[in-house]
Formats: structure tokens, C-alpha cells, sequence
């Protein structure tokens, strides 16, 4: 039987081209059960405050940072989207006196127009936010040197390279409504690709990139980042890949319940911990990965009950 159309956007695969019982089961998860579903390999955790929530996530940079020696430098991947945790990393260094002369960090992604990444001065530039919001804020005398400081580029040369200078521990990411992590969205339905998603395989073998992103992702960042103002945000993005990913020794997903939605922060935990690995979920292609965990603020979980507003 051949899988359906998209209810979002019928060009795109997504995960309402799954199976109708895997959503059921998925929405039918209480926080509880939720929390059950850890696996060796694939581990939840329910934070029952913001506070512990954010510093939680600081401290994976902290903790990582602390690996790092001339002989062995170690660095983290991390997001924009969330970003609260940003500002906490930066207090943290300086209150500790953290030397990151042999510390690393990859920004996961970047907007992509007019033939290349957006320039730092854009105001959606996440090479902006991530200066602005932890590594300006980091005394001089303890930031990492500037060359180690990985921001995804139009020429992916360097920066897919960089992962050779050092050991990545932990690479973070939110989730978004199209359950990405980075900015590894479903693909377009066609070509090859228009009667079925590409395998977990095929998937897993991208690199870093350049994409086009989902309608769903568009409107997305609008609404986090822009009030709204779609038009604003760029149509493609530089995005790390899964070839990346699967080099990090730990992939860590944090949900506060600010980007996706009570259904989708079930879904993709249910799908690793089955081992229900599918494209059009990119997320839930994880479940192959030997170190997830997800982290979830208990308080944005809501609710898959129907309430009418």
C-alpha cells in the first residue's frame, strides 16, 4: 500500500505520511509512561523546573570543555534553538576560572541566501547569537581561540574538516516541529524519493549541506524567532549532517516545550526506544545512534487530549 500524502504539504514527506498507529501510540504517552521508554542506548529524563532544565543543558558544555588538553582537544556541538542555556555556559566558565585554550564548539547550522551563509550581522545569524549570548560574555583571558570556534559555511570544506581536530563528547539540539535536529528536515516528494521517504541508510550517509527547508520549519522560526514575520526568514539553511552526528559520542535533544508541539516530543522518543527508524521522523533515525538521551522539561509536555480554544 503506498504511503499517504503529506496533510502539511503534499510535496514533502513528514510524519503525517506514518503509519495512523504509531501516531495513536505516541499520543496516548503520559509523561510517566514516557519516561519508560528509555532502552541501553537511548535514555529519557524529565526535569521539573526550568531552572534545573537550563543549567542541566549548560553544564554538558561545562562538563565536555573540562576534557580538553593539548594532547586531546574536545568539543561540543551545539544549538540555536534553545538558547536560554547560552548565557549560563558563559557565567559558568567565568565562575570556574575554565581555560578553553584546547576547548572546541560547532555551531549546528546557519541560514543560507543569495548563494551563501548569512552574514553574522543578519539579525536571525545564529553565529550572532551564539557570540552574543556565551562566547562575548566569556572573559578574554579563558576563550577558546577563535580557530576553534566552527560555524557551518556555503563552502562546507572547512568545516566538515574541523571535526578532525577534535573529539566532538556531545552534540545538543532542540527538536523542531518537523522533528529535525539541526536543520535535517524531510525531503521533497520526488524524484527517487516521490513514492517512499530514503532509507535510514541513504539518510545517514549526508554530510553537511545545504538544504531547502520544510513549509513547516519556515513558519516555525517565524513564530519562535521573527513575531511571526515569515517572509523574513530564508527559504534554505547549512545544516550539520547525520555523517557528523554519528561522530559525536553522545547526541543530546532538549524539549522545554517552546518548539515542538506535546505530539511530536512523544513521538520521536517513542519511535528511537521501538527502533522505528524512518526519514520522513529525521529524528527518529537516533534510534541507530549508541548514545541519546532526550531531556524534557516536565511542565512543557502537555497534553495530546483534545481541548478546544
Amino acid at each position: 500500500m503506498p504511503r499517504p500524502s503529506s496533510r502539511i504539504a503534499p510535496e514533502w514527506w513528514d510524519y503525517t505520511t506514518l503509519d495512523a498507529e504509531i501516531i495513536r501510540d505516541a499520543a496516548a504517552l503520559t509523561p510517566e509512561s514516557l519516561a519508560k521508554l528509555s532502552r541501553p542506548g537511548f535514555r529519557v529524563v524529565l526535569y521539573d523546573t526550568l531552572e534545573d532544565f537550563y543549567l542541566a543543558e549548560a553544564l554538558e558544555y561545562i562538563t565536555a570543555w573540562r576534557q580538553a588538553t593539548a594532547d586531546e582537544p574536545v568539543g561540543i556541538c551545539g544549538p540555536i534553538g534553545p538558547t536560554e542555556q547560552l548565557p549560563l555556559v558563559a557565567r559558568l566558565v567565568n565562575e570556574l576560572d575554565l581555560d578553553l585554550r584546547h576547548a572546541h564548539f560547532w555551531g549546528m547550522d546557519e541560514w543560507y541566501e543569495n548563494g551563501r551563509e548569512v552574514p553574522a550581522t543578519h539579525p536571525l545569524s545564529f553565529e550572532r547569537a551564539d557570540r552574543e549570548l556565551c562566547f562575548d560574555r566569556i572573559r578574554p583571558e579563558l576563550r577558546m581561540p577563535e580557530q576553534n570556534l566552527h560555524f557551518p559555511k556555503a563552502d562546507t570544506r572547512d568545516y566538515i574538516a574541523s571535526w578532525e581536530k577534535a573529539r566532538c563528547a556531545v552534540m545538543q539540539g532542540g527538536q523542531g516541529d518537523t522533528k529535525h535536529w539541526a536543520f535535517n528536515d524531510p525531503p521533497r516528494r520526488e524524484g527517487k524519493y516521490k513514492d517512499a521517504p530514503p532509507s535510514p541508510e541513504d539518510y545517514r550517509s549526508l554530510s553537511t549541506r545545504v538544504v531547502n527547508l520544510h513549509p513547516v520549519t519556515l513558519s516555525q522560526n517565524a513564530r519562535t524567532s521573527g513575531g511571526g514575520n515569515i517572509t523574513m526568514v530564508p527559504m534554505q539553511a547549512i545544516t550539520v549532517g547525520p555523517r557528523e552526528t554519528w561522530r559525536a559520542e553522545k547526541v543530546s535533544i532538549w524539549q522545554a516545550g517552546v518548539h515542538d508541539n506535546p505530539l511530536g516530543q512523544r513521538l520521536t522518543a517513542l519511535m528511537i526506544s521501538k527502533r522505528i527508524a524512518d526519514s520522513s521522523v529525521p529524528m527518529s533515525l537516533l534510534a541507530d545512534h549508541p548514545n541519546v538521551q532526550f531531556n524534557y522539561y516536565r511542565g512543557g509536555l502537555g497534553s495530546c487530549a483534545v481541548e478546544m480554544h
